[in-house]
């Protein structure tokens, strides 16, 4: 009997030992103005667990992730129309953060707000993927986050470490593109869709905001702990990389997804720097990001 009991413990201990990648947190809220009545929220509350449990339990890579290294995100879908019982217009904000190293923060990897999201759910109906074939748009979009925001994840923690990843979100979009859904289209007037990211994302004209990424955690804020003047600089000359891609690709989709995400941050790390380095990144963040210049002044006050 003992050793019946062992082995159970064996078999639980295995099971808690390791995690899948995410730890991805959802809320599907009504637009204002969208009257829902109860069944309306009883299939949204429904909607919400299966995004939920999809992305959280699906293995997308084959790496082993204890509980504590899963990757922090979030999802949250407004819902503005809804067609149908079974239809769901909207947009979609996905974020992601990661861990700095020796301390209790965490600096925001990805932020972006989808604007074109529409798909079919039916209730009691459960989400399938397969990363060969275009299933529906709805999985199809969930699981080309999923792989933004790890190969996103690994590129901080290693140079280009996520390409792989990226290459299964180019997949995911090239077998969506001919679904007739928007946002997967190669339109030429419409730049800041989901094709044009993960496009962007593998080509080498982009490649200095793949190695800032790095740089920027890895050399810059994860040594902070031990050497803050040393970190910051690391962190300026990351954004000093990105002025190739502003000068090539003026105002380009990952160039703002990496500011919108690091903005906030930049100005509470560079008030407390030296006049010399607090005039540095002032002038090259007002360079990649124009239209927030006033934003980026606060750094001098």
């Amino acid at each position: 009997m003992k050793s019946y009991f062992a082995l159970i413990l064996i078999f639980l201990s295995a099971a808690f030992s390791s995690a899948q990648e995410l730890n991805c947190q959802v809320s599907i809220i009504a637009a204002p103005g969208l009257q829902v009545g109860p069944v309306e929220k009883e299939i949204m509350t429904e909607l919400e667990g299966s995004i939920y449990d999809f992305m959280n339990n699906t293995r997308w890579t084959t790496d082993v992730f204890e509980i504590e290294e899963r990757i922090n995100c979030n999802i949250l879908i407004t819902i503005s129309e809804m067609p149908s019982s079974t239809t769901f217009n909207g947009k979609m904000q996905v974020q992601s953060s990661r861990p700095v190293y020796n301390t209790g923060y965490n600096t925001v990897l990805f932020n972006f707000e989808d604007n074109d999201v529409t798909f079919n759910y039916l209730r009691n109906s459960a989400l399938l993927f397969s990363i060969d074939q275009y299933r529906d748009n709805l999985t199809s979009i969930l699981a080309f986050y999923a792989y933004m925001v790890i190969g996103y994840d690994y590129d901080s923690f290693e140079l280009k470490g996520g390409t792989k990843y990226f290459n299964k979100a180019q997949i995911i979009a090239g077998n969506a593109k001919n679904s007739g859904d928007p946002g997967w289209a190669a339109s030429a007037g419409k730049k800041n869709n989901r094709y044009w990211m993960v496009d962007n994302a593998l080509q080498s004209v982009f490649e200095p905001i793949r190695i800032a990424y790095y740089n920027y955690h890895r050399l810059g804020f994860d040594i902070m702990y031990d050497d803050m003047p040393a970190g910051r600089k690391a962190v300026l000359e990351s954004l000093q990389l990105l002025d190739k891609v502003q000068r090539a690709r003026p105002g380009s989709l990952n160039l703002q997804i990496f500011l919108t995400s690091k903005s906030t941050e930049l100005i509470n790390l560079f008030s407390q720097a030296e006049i010399t380095e607090k005039n540095a990144v002032v002038s090259v963040l007002k360079k990649l990001d124009p239209t927030n210049s006033s934003k980026y002044q606060e750094i001098l006050n």
